[in-house]
């Protein structure tokens, strides 16, 4: 049974997200913008996103052929399934599930979430989730937005501001090292 995920602690720890290291909410609200009105991104596009994610391995974005990236973005707005979104993206070089989660939320951050180690954390700390996981596949992001998606339910923010809320918690709670 989870621990339940407050609004208060929500709201407390969203206000603390900007004093972390994470993803820029409004970086990837402006990708979003983009990615609706063309209907794809371009290949400096998703570099732009993966850097924001990543900055150690975005340039592997840079291998992957322009017209592939418009191809495979256009076909993740076709898709309804989460997995198979992920999955889309992570056919591309440089994006393993946590980048491809920044794509797809800044596509719809009221059904998205930005994911990796410190959420997963944050998710198993409060019975969500069990065990430690350090690397993600489609699978595992699916696993993160069911109850990413519940807890916004239940306290009214939006799946992407309770990602940032689970990532700025672990950041202030986490002992030791993030891997």
């Amino acid at each position: 049974m989870a621990t339940n995920v407050d609004r208060d602690l929500v709201a407390d720890y969203l206000d603390r997200y900007g004093e972390t290291q994470g993803v820029l909410p409004d970086r990837l609200e402006s990708f979003g913008v983009q990615y609706r009105e063309q209907g794809y991104l371009t290949r400096e596009q998703l570099y732009e996103i993966a850097y924001e994610s990543s900055t150690r391995s975005a340039y592997h974005v840079e291998s992957n052929p322009e017209d592939r990236c418009r191809t495979v973005t256009a076909n993740v707005l076709a898709v309804d399934d989460d997995f198979s979104k992920i999955q889309l993206l992570t056919g591309l070089s440089g994006f393993k599930a946590p980048t491809a989660s920044c794509v797809l939320t800044a596509l719809d951050p009221s059904t998205h979430a930005v994911v990796d180690t410190r959420v997963w954390a944050t998710l198993d700390r409060f019975d969500y989730l069990d065990g430690r996981k350090e690397s993600f596949d489609a699978a595992d992001y699916v696993a993160m937005i069911e109850p990413i998606r519940e807890i916004a339910a239940e306290t009214g923010f939006s799946p992407a501001e309770v990602g940032y809320a689970l990532f700025a918690y672990d950041d202030e709670h986490r002992e030791g090292t993030l891997h």
